[in-house]
């Protein structure tokens, strides 16, 4: 991802308010004079939690404003520049600014001056003009020229009102200063919602507000970006519909399929298919000895988890008996002794999504942590190149679907 330059989606130079200054002049050790250093006031715990989560919730509200700034970069560039470079080459950015926006035209251009001096142009495509204009300059461009964008934008008000919404958490992390969740949850859909707006409507960013950061570190933890205790936690982040949201194909492994079958309605399964997505669903046979045997671990009456997985089957042969082509939901049992439940999904996103959870021999599945799975660009002849954990998992599906038996 390209970072940008001054005058970017930050706004240029952050800067830290007073009492995070403050703050953070009194974790500094100061020396005596003629002497060794003597440690000042330290941070606390609290004062560090708090500082973690401040940048948290910068950090995301910075992805999708860098994102947003590109995206508007970029269709400023590809509409403006051909109606006004032919005459005024590179001088394009000012020209189309006319003598409304000349002054801060020429205010990113003695940015970008400096930049080049003292070396601030690591990368030769930001050596352009329209690079150095902020995300408010951007968008008087936009307004000023909207007979051009209007074949491109489906709805002029609604991009500003995203803009509008876009602007406080921009002015908030620009300085530095505490973004509230609210805050950063509005801004997270304003930019999701924005970024389809600029791509004509289309879904512009594969995936859920607040799952850019974690692709962009996935590949540090062996693609896991999320930890959840237990699954009620889970779905408090990732819902099913969001988990699902674009689904191509669905492949899914457990004793019952709770979190679908419980969760996601036949309705919505119906639709899910008759939109392309092919489903295998795979159970853990409720008639098998495995079955007694987790019954005895969790403590359960005989049959009781049996008849739980019975009546979740049940619900996903209705759905089947549904669709037109029930050739691509499929559904089988194993009789193997289950170690996990995973949902994987693909088409929703990049490399794929799924959420993992391991089976505990006192717990029930609701209460087994779950591991969110975000598939990463690998190269699979690099030296060194490891399978992600998402990789692992398929290859685990694979073969219990290999050992598998179809249910009628």
């Amino acid at each position: 991802m390209v970072v940008p330059a001054d005058g970017g989606a930050a706004g240029g130079t952050v800067r830290g308010d007073a009492p995070a200054a403050g703050r953070a002049a009194a974790g500094r050790t100061v020396p005596r004079q003629g002497g060794s250093p003597e440690a000042g006031p330290v941070w606390g715990p609290d004062a560090w939690e708090e500082a973690r989560r401040r940048v948290r919730r910068a950090g995301r509200a910075y992805v999708w404003l860098n994102l947003v700034e590109q995206r508007m970069r970029a269709l400023v560039s590809d509409v403006l520049r051909p109606v006004y470079e032919p005459a005024h080459g590179e001088d394009w950015v000012t020209a189309a600014a006319g003598p409304a926006g000349e002054e801060w035209a020429h205010r990113a251009g003695a940015v970008r001056e400096v930049s080049r001096r003292k070396g601030y142009l690591l990368d030769p495509a930001d050596d352009r003009l329209v690079v150095f204009l902020t995300l408010p300059q951007l968008r008087e461009l936009m307004v000023q020229h909207w007979p051009c964008f209007e074949p491109h934008l489906a709805d002029r008000r609604e991009v500003e009102l995203a803009l509008d919404e876009l602007e406080v958490a921009r002015h908030v992390v620009s300085r530095n200063r505490a973004l509230s969740e609210t805050v950063l949850a509005q801004a997270e859909r304003a930019a999701a919602r924005l970024l389809a707006l600029l791509d004509g409507g289309r879904a512009a960013v594969p995936g859920t507000p607040g799952d850019v950061v974690e692709e962009l570190v996935g590949d540090r933890y062996a693609d896991v970006s999320s930890v959840h205790s237990d699954r009620v936690r889970l779905q408090r982040d990732l819902p099913v519909e969001e988990l699902l949201a674009g689904a191509q194909r669905l492949d899914a492994v457990g004793i019952g399929l709770s979190l679908l079958c419980q969760n996601f309605t036949g309705r919505r399964l119906v639709r899910l298919a008759a939109g392309g997505c092919r489903t295998r669903l795979l159970f853990l046979n409720p008639a098998s000895s495995a079955v007694r045997r987790r019954e005895r671990e969790l403590g359960l009456g005989r049959g009781e988890l049996a008849r739980s997985v019975e009546a979740n089957i049940m619900h996903v042969r209705r759905v089947r008996a549904r669709l037109r082509d029930p050739r691509g939901f499929e559904i089988r049992v194993f009789d193997e002794t289950p170690r996990f439940t995973a949902y994987l999904v693909e088409g929703g996103r990049p490399q794929g999504l799924a959420v993992v959870q391991p089976y505990l021999r006192r717990s029930r599945g609701a209460e087994s942590p779950a591991l969110v799975l975000r598939g990463t660009a690998r190269d699979p002849e690099a030296a060194g190149a490891e399978p992600g954990l998402l990789d692992v998992y398929r290859e685990e599906f694979e073969g219990s679907w290999a050992d598998s038996r179809p249910v009628s």
